[in-house]
C-alpha cells in the first residue's frame, strides 16, 4: 500500500525529452529550451536531477554543437565537482563524450577544469570594500584537486591535441602575485601535477613557473626582505617585554616548563617573500620527487629534469640581473649528483668563452661559475682544480691576444668577460683557497703558483681596478700571506686614479665612486627564505668569519719551507672563536656600502689593511 500510494520518483520533465526539447528549439520554439536552461541554472537543484540531466545529454551529445553553446557553457558551470560521488563520475563521462564528438567545445571545457585549480572564492566585504580571496578552510580541497586532475586526464585522453590548446589557458589563469599565498600554492603545485600525465607541456609550465617565481623575486630585494625580518623582530621583541611585564606573576613557571614555538616563527615578515618561500618549497619538493623513485635517484628521470631546467635557466635566469633565490633550483638538482654539476659547470664555460654570446651573458656565466665553485659544498676540491685550470689557462690566452694590442687597456665596455672570469676566480681562491693548500701544504702551494697570478694581476687590462673592491682585497690579503702576488702597489695606484662620478638629484650633487663597474653580483650568495633554506642549507658553503687573529694572521706572510706541522690556524680550517669577530669579504649586493648584519653566510665588506 506504501508502495502504491507514494509518488513516483521525481523527475526533471518538463516538455519530453532532451532530443524533443533541441528538436523544437530548431524549429523556432524556444519555451521548453529557455525552461530548459532555467532548470540547470537553479543554485539548489539536487545530485538526482544532475544525474538525470548528464544522462540524457550523454545521449545527445550530437545535438551540441556550437549553435548551442550557450547551453553547454550553462552545463559548464553545473556545480558537479562538489556533489556525490555519482554526480562525479556521471560529469566525467558526459566531458568525455562531449569532447569526443564536438571537439569545438574543447578550450570552455578545459578553462573549466582549470578555474578549479585554486581553492573556491569566498565573498567578503568590509567597508563596501570587496577583499574576497581563497576559501582556505575548504575541507574536501585535495579531493577535489584529484578530481580536476582526473577530468583533465579524461579530455586529453579523447582529444590528442588537448596539450596544444591547454598551456595559454593554463597561463592566463594564473593567479596574480597579490593573490592569497594558499592561492598562489594550490595552482603552482597543480600545475606541477599536469606535468606528471601530459609530459610534453613540462618545459613550458616550467618556464610559466619560473617567469612567476622570478617577477616575486626581483620585487623583493635581499635588503627589504631583511629589513622586514629586522622590523618584525623588533616589535617581537617589544611585546614580549610589555607582557612580561604585565603577566610575570603565575604564567612565569608554566613558560619555564613549556617552550611555546611561535607559529609566525616560519613565516616571512615581508608578504611577497612569504609568498616566494611557499612556491620555491614546491619546486623544491618537485625536482626531488620527479628524480627519485622508492628513494633513490633515477638517473633516466634526473637526466631528463635536469635538460629542462637548464633550458629555463638559460631562457630566463641567465638574462635576469640581480635576482636573488629562483635560480637555487640549478644548485639543488646539480646536489643529486656530481654529473650533474660538471654539466652545469661546462653549459656556462661554453656561455663564456663563447665571443658569439652577448658580452652581458658571458659576464653572468662567468659570475655563476664563481659563486656555484665557492658555495657548493658537493663540488670536490679535484673539480674546483679543474674549472680553476681552464678559467685561468683561458685568463692567460686572452692576455696574450689583448696585451699588446690597440685594445690592452683597462675597459669594462671591451673586456667585460675577462674582468668577469678573473671574479669568479679570485672569489673561488677566497673559498677555497684552505680546501687547496690542505693535507700536503707544499704541494698546494706548487699549484696556485702554477696558476702564475702575477702575470693576470699584472697585465695592462688591470683587473684589480674593475673586480669589487671587498673581492680584491681579501685576494690580495691572502696571496700576499703565501706569497703567490703582491697586489698592494697596484691597488694603491688604482686608489688614486679612482675618479669620483657626480650625479645631480634634488638633493644637491652627490658624489660617488664607482666601486662595481662590472655591475656584478654573486647568484648563489646567502639564501634566506626560512622554509625552503631548509633544503638548501646542508649542501651550502657559508662564510667562515674570520677571528682579529686571522687577520693578523693575513697580514704575516708565510715564511719560505714552512712544513705542514707548522701550519697555522688560517690553514686548518677551524677559525678561533674570538670575542672581536671582523667580517671580511665579498658581498656583491652592498659593494658600495657595509653589507647588513643580517646577511649570515655572506661575508661583508672589510678593509685589509696592506703594508706601507
Amino acid at each position: 500500500d506504501e508502495f502504491i500510494s507514494s509518488p513516483p520518483r521525481k523527475t526533471v520533465r518538463f516538455g519530453g525529452t532532451l532530443s524533443e526539447i533541441l528538436l523544437k528549439y530548431e524549429k523556432g520554439d524556444t519555451t521548453d529550451f529557455e525552461l530548459l536552461k532555467h532548470q540547470l541554472s537553479d543554485p539548489d537543484i539536487k545530485d538526482a536531477q544532475i544525474i538525470n540531466w548528464l544522462h540524457e545529454f550523454r545521449a545527445s551529445v550530437a545535438y551540441l554543437t556550437k549553435e548551442l553553446e550557450q547551453l553547454v557553457n550553462i552545463l559548464l558551470k553545473l556545480p558537479w565537482l562538489r556533489r556525490s560521488r555519482e554526480v562525479v563520475e556521471e560529469y566525467l563521462g558526459f566531458l568525455g563524450n562531449l569532447v569526443s564528438a564536438q571537439t569545438v567545445h574543447l578550450r570552455p571545457c578545459l578553462r573549466m577544469i582549470v578555474s578549479q585549480f585554486v581553492p573556491p572564492r569566498i565573498t567578503i566585504r568590509e567597508d563596501d570594500v570587496d577583499i574576497s580571496d581563497s576559501d582556505d578552510d575548504d575541507e574536501n580541497i585535495s579531493e577535489n584537486f584529484n578530481t580536476c586532475h582526473r577530468a583533465l586526464q579524461t579530455v586529453a585522453r579523447y582529444v590528442p591535441s588537448t596539450p596544444q590548446f591547454l598551456m595559454p589557458i593554463l597561463v592566463e589563469f594564473f593567479p596574480f602575485i597579490n593573490k592569497s599565498e594558499r592561492t598562489l600554492e594550490c595552482y603552482v603545485h597543480n600545475l606541477l601535477r599536469v606535468t606528471v600525465y601530459l609530459p610534453t607541456l613540462r618545459l613550458q609550465i616550467l618556464e610559466l613557473i619560473v617567469e612567476k617565481l622570478l617577477k616575486l623575486d626581483v620585487s623583493t630585494p635581499q635588503q627589504d626582505i631583511e629589513d622586514a625580518e629586522e622590523t618584525a623582530n623588533s616589535s617581537a621583541s617589544e611585546e614580549k617585554s610589555t607582557e612580561e611585564g604585565l603577566f610575570d606573576m603565575e604564567e612565569d613557571e608554566d613558560r619555564k616548563g613549556n617552550k611555546v614555538v611561535s607559529p609566525s616563527i616560519e613565516r616571512m615578515a615581508h608578504p611577497l617573500a612569504e609568498r616566494l618561500d611557499i612556491l620555491m618549497t614546491i619546486l623544491f619538493s618537485y625536482i626531488k620527487d620527479v628524480c627519485h623513485v622508492d628513494g633513490k635517484l633515477d638517473i633516466s628521470s634526473t637526466k631528463d629534469l635536469y635538460r629542462d631546467l637548464v633550458s629555463v635557466f638559460d631562457k630566463l635566469i641567465l638574462p635576469t640581473h640581480a635576482s636573488c633565490h629562483v635560480q637555487y633550483f640549478m644548485f639543488y638538482i646539480c646536489s643529486f649528483k656530481l654529473g650533474l654539476a660538471e654539466a652545469f659547470l661546462d653549459h656556462l664555460w661554453k656561455k663564456l668563452q663563447d665571443p658569439n654570446n652577448p658580452s652581458v651573458i658571458r659576464q653572468t656565466a662567468g659570475s655563476y661559475i664563481g659563486s656555484f665553485l665557492a658555495r657548493a659544498k658537493f663540488i670536490p676540491i679535484v673539480t674546483v682544480k679543474a674549472c680553476l685550470d681552464l678559467l685561468v689557462n683561458w685568463l692567460h690566452k686572452y692576455i696574450d691576444n689583448q696585451d699588446t694590442g690597440a685594445n690592452a687597456y683597462c675597459d669594462v665596455a671591451l673586456h667585460g668577460p675577462f674582468y668577469s672570469t678573473c671574479q669568479a676566480v679570485f672569489y673561488t681562491l677566497i673559498f677555497r683557497h684552505k680546501q687547496l693548500l690542505d693535507g700536503n701544504l707544499r704541494k698546494g702551494l706548487s699549484y696556485l703558483q702554477s696558476l702564475n697570478f702575477e702575470r693576470i694581476v699584472m697585465c695592462q687590462l688591470n683587473p684589480l681596478k674593475i673586480c669589487i673592491p671587498s673581492v680584491v682585497n681579501l685576494f690580495a690579503a691572502i696571496t700576499r700571506k703565501y706569497q703567490l702576488v703582491f697586489c698592494y702597489t697596484i691597488i694603491e695606484r688604482n686608489n688614486r686614479q679612482f675618479i669620483p662620478v657626480v650625479r645631480s638629484g634634488t638633493g644637491g650633487d652627490l658624489v660617488q665612486t664607482c666601486t662595481n663597474p662590472l655591475d656584478s653580483f654573486f647568484p648563489f650568495d646567502p639564501y634566506i627564505l626560512k622554509r625552503s633554506k631548509k633544503t638548501i642549507d646542508p649542501m651550502y658553503q657559508f662564510w667562515e668569519e674570520l677571528s682579529a687573529e686571522d687577520l693578523e694572521n693575513l697580514k704575516k706572510p708565510i715564511k719560505k719551507g714552512t712544513s705542514e706541522d707548522e701550519d697555522d690556524d688560517f690553514l686548518k680550517g677551524e677559525t678561533p672563536q674570538n670575542d672581536g669577530v671582523v667580517e671580511i669579504a665579498p658581498n656583491s649586493y652592498e659593494s658600495h656600502t657595509r653589507s647588513p648584519v643580517s646577511s649570515i653566510g655572506s661575508p661583508a665588506d672589510c678593509y685589509v689593511p696592506y703594508p706601507l
